[in-house]
């Protein structure tokens, strides 16, 4: 039986369909490190946290058809309906379970309930990393790996187009990252490794994974509005005129070469002491 998700507003990420189109997906090298922290358990279960539209959990239930039922968390009901709808053709009967809320305030949907896996790509820098990790000592198995993982995105990497990309939205916004209608954007404080080694899950692996990929300016456009830097209200009525100026930019930088960026796709990868390396 899947659990629906239900009304629960967020205020980072405007566009679910734009999120779901236009961000770049898991590579494949990490879909098969994910894959194999589960080849022990018979019936694994997945709790995916700050899931988006859903891309970690679809990536693994097509490696790993095997896995027992899914659980995504995120506090954006659209985010969620998208993820519903992509992930419905993949369930194969098995369960899932949608839960409109924080990460750290996830409860189990049932007693007993057990993940083998945790998963959190691109989405820990948003939340309360100490309480979600003593949340998830709670609902795991003793073996289980929790996997934080993430790229940095388009503001972060370092280019002449995205140097440039990045001064035309400082023009418009300010020279602080926004971070959504709440302000700007605040980074970590600390390194994740020392989140993970004040916790019960300070067995830690680092798997890092070049990636490469070729943008088109439509696309970043796309991407972009999918954003808690750049989403289209915070323009106001200037954002048909950003996007403008943006495709104009883009394009000229294109003529030189294409729009390439070279980013490192990093998975830490922690357990509890004594559990499966």
């Amino acid at each position: 039986m899947t659990t629906q998700p239900q009304n629960e507003p967020g205020d980072l990420f405007t566009s679910a369909a734009d999120y779901a189109r236009h961000r770049p997906g898991i590579p494949p090298e990490v879909v098969s490190l994910l894959a194999d922290t589960m080849r022990d358990a018979d019936r694994p279960v997945l709790l995916d946290l700050g899931s988006g539209t859903g891309q970690v959990p679809a990536a693994l239930l097509a490696a790993v058809p095997r896995i027992d039922r899914v659980d995504l968390v995120d506090p954006d009901q659209d985010m969620l309906r998208q993820a519903s709808a992509a992930l419905e053709p993949l369930l194969g009967g098995h369960p899932a379970g949608f839960h409109p809320v924080k990460a750290e305030d996830f409860t189990p949907p049932f007693d007993g309930y057990r993940a083998d896996l945790i998963t959190c790509a691109r989405s820990f820098h948003w939340m309360d990393r100490s309480a979600v990790l003593t949340m998830a000592d709670r609902v795991t198995t003793p073996a289980a790996a929790v996997a934080i993982m993430g790229d940095g995105s388009l503001w972060t990497h370092r280019a002449p187009w995205t140097a440039a990309l990045k001064q035309l939205i400082q023009s418009y916004l300010g020279e602080e990252r926004r971070a959504g209608t709440g302000g700007v954007y605040a980074g970590p404080g600390r390194r994740y490794e020392d989140d993970l080694a004040a916790s019960p899950f300070h067995q830690l692996t680092e798997h890092a994974f070049p990636v490469r990929r070729l943008w088109t300016p439509e696309k970043v456009v796309g991407y972009l509005r999918s954003t808690s830097f750049a989403r289209p209200d915070l323009f106001g009525d200037r954002h048909d005129r950003f996007e403008a100026e943006t495709l104009k930019l883009l394009e000229r930088h294109s003529e030189r070469g294409g729009l390439v960026e070279d980013a490192v796709f990093t998975v830490l990868l922690a357990r509890r002491p004594g559990g499966e390396a």
